[in-house]
């Protein structure tokens, strides 16, 4: 009997475990604790294969047999969808899907889910760990405690150190992250003002028209999806509006900002510095001019990382590939 989701032309019979199996390609680069609970999900029938992001080779050769996808970081184009003929679900660990080529995906009938919650909680501490390490140049006083400076650094730079408490922190949307964040940047001392689409009477904090929110915030933390309406949305022009002094936050898409402005902004403007986990050419060029910038604080598209997260995105996307296999609905389905 072929299990209902498997294609007719494909046999769905695993020799070495004598039943059906669902063959999923994890394209991220498991560590040794999650590479063990990944083999006990092939009790399960999940036979789950971990693949580097960087190993484009080992990744075209899983997904020709691929009938699952775990996706991350790496953008997912259309010619991967392509030499895939198998894959019938592209499972996002996260939130964002814009790294996924949704039209090609739509076109082969392929279904595309995502996790929102899941990595909520990791970046909203992420995001307030960033305000503080620009505020205190962190990143500064840990390379100069380091080579042996750490009590010789400029007087200067005193100048430049601040607390978020007494602060007016700028929300740039107003989703899961912000709603966390909203609340500990209160108990901090800060102020918090806010943009979306709309007030919501829910919100901690009062709203505010960009523009408005750009010339009063101390900290400007971005929180809006990655689209063609937000793509460059924090250009010259927008940090020209920005308060003297301010912080600019990004955990969200680098995209999002133009990154050569943001230099000449934090470099000849008034802005006080920047914390960036995400950038609009991942991995990072190492010729990025931000990242010589001694009040530019760096992170790697870290912020969702987590432990806890890990395990929250393992349960949904097992639950998922339990509903594919019973031919059930799919939850969290945006494509």
């Amino acid at each position: 009997m072929r299990a209902p989701w498997r294609s007719a032309g494909r046999s769905a019979y695993n020799r070495r475990r004598g039943g059906f199996a669902l063959n999923i390609v994890f394209h991220y680069d498991a560590g040794p604790r999650l590479l063990g609970r990944l083999e006990e999900l092939a009790a399960d029938g999940l036979e789950v294969t971990a693949v580097s992001a960087a190993d484009d080779l080992r990744f075209a050769e899983l997904m020709a047999e691929a009938e699952v996808l775990w996706h991350v970081l790496r953008p997912l184009s259309a010619a991967d969808i392509a030499a895939a003929p198998s894959l019938k679900l592209i499972q996002k660990i996260g939130i964002g899907v814009d790294t996924i080529d949704l039209d090609a995906a739509k076109a082969r009938d392929i279904a595309v889910c995502n996790m929102p919650g899941t990595n909520s909680a990791a970046v909203a501490e992420h995001t307030l760990l960033l305000m503080l390490a620009t505020l205190r140049r962190l990143s500064q006083f840990d390379r100069d405690t380091r080579a042996g400076r750490g009590w010789g650094w400029p007087p200067s730079r005193q100048d430049a150190l601040g607390e978020l408490g007494g602060r007016t922190v700028g929300l740039v949307g107003y989703g899961a992250i912000p709603r966390l964040l909203g609340p500990i940047l209160r108990a901090m001392g800060a102020q918090v003002i806010y943009t979306a689409l709309q007030p919501s009477g829910k919100a901690v904090g009062h709203w505010r028209e960009l523009d408005k929110l750009l010339a009063e915030a101390d900290v400007v933390s971005l929180h809006v999806p990655l689209t063609k309406e937000t793509r460059g949305m924090i250009d010259a022009a927008a940090l020209a509006k920005m308060k003297p002094g301010a912080v600019l936050i990004n955990t969200a898409r680098g995209e999002l900002v133009d990154e050569a402005a943001l230099a000449v902004a934090l470099t000849e403007g008034d802005l006080r510095g920047a914390g960036l986990d995400v950038h609009a050419h991942e991995p990072v060029a190492d010729d990025n001019p931000l990242l010589v910038l001694d009040n530019v604080v760096v992170t790697p598209h870290v912020a969702w990382l987590t432990e806890e997260t890990l395990a929250r995105s393992l349960e949904v996307a097992v639950d998922n590939c339990r509903r594919l296999m019973a031919g059930t609905a799919l939850v969290n389905r945006v494509v």
